[in-house]
């Protein structure tokens, strides 16, 4: 029994660990990102606690390549996007652009990321885009576009005002991102691992003695 408690708390740890170093390498960890992982604790007839993926966590999930560096898979919007938007260039991968509204963690703004997709014909549902009719109505609200590939304008989703200013919101590149190993979850786990476990041991043991002495 005292044994499955250290590893139950000393695999907390790592957990506590994992999630400060994304604090420490990424801007504005999301929720999503600091709950990829989870403890599966150990039982007295099973001596091993683990630090594990969510079962909902993807294939894909963007941590595995922070944690092993490398080129990175699409997104659900350079995958949407490659799909639905009628564009004559090449998009491998997106990011925001200067004149993006980004959220508190620094993303595109759920918001003005669907107003573009709308503007672009390029929903996921066919029904949301934007129609003729609705943009004639809409008239004095800010517009969305992708230039040509033979555009002065560099790549990527535009918004007009209704001044007529324009401004970048989404950059298109034909490059793959590569990320440099970043999380370093597996070194850090066994550090942490080394560290705390003899000191949980002595305290469990410590306990549960105490326990059957009465104590």
């Amino acid at each position: 029994m005292a044994a499955s408690w250290a590893l139950n708390d000393t695999a907390t740890d790592v957990l506590k660990h994992v999630q400060t170093r994304m604090d420490d390498v990424f801007d504005r960890p999301t929720r999503f990102a600091k709950n990829a992982f989870m403890v599966r604790g150990a039982r007295p007839t099973r001596l091993e606690a683990s630090v594990e993926e969510r079962p909902s966590v993807g294939k894909r999930h963007f941590l595995k390549v922070q944690e092993r560096g490398g080129p990175r898979g699409n997104t659900g919007l350079e995958s949407l996007l490659q799909s639905r938007l009628a564009y004559d260039g090449h998009i491998t991968a997106v990011t925001p652009a200067g004149g993006a509204k980004l959220d508190a963690f620094g993303n595109w703004s759920r918001g003005e990321r669907n107003q573009a997709l709308s503007a672009v014909q390029s929903q996921r549902d066919a029904t949301s885009n934007t129609s003729p009719a609705s943009r004639k109505r809409n008239r004095k609200r800010a517009g969305f576009f992708v230039p040509r590939a033979s555009s002065k304008l560099s790549p990527g989703i535009w918004k007009r005002d209704a001044d007529g200013s324009i401004s970048k919101v989404l950059n298109f590149t034909a490059a793959v991102p590569v990320y440099e190993k970043r999380l370093g979850f597996f070194d850090g786990a066994v550090d942490v691992h080394a560290a705390r476990l003899p000191g949980h041991m002595r305290r469990t043991l410590a306990k549960m003695l105490a326990k059957r002495s009465g104590a």
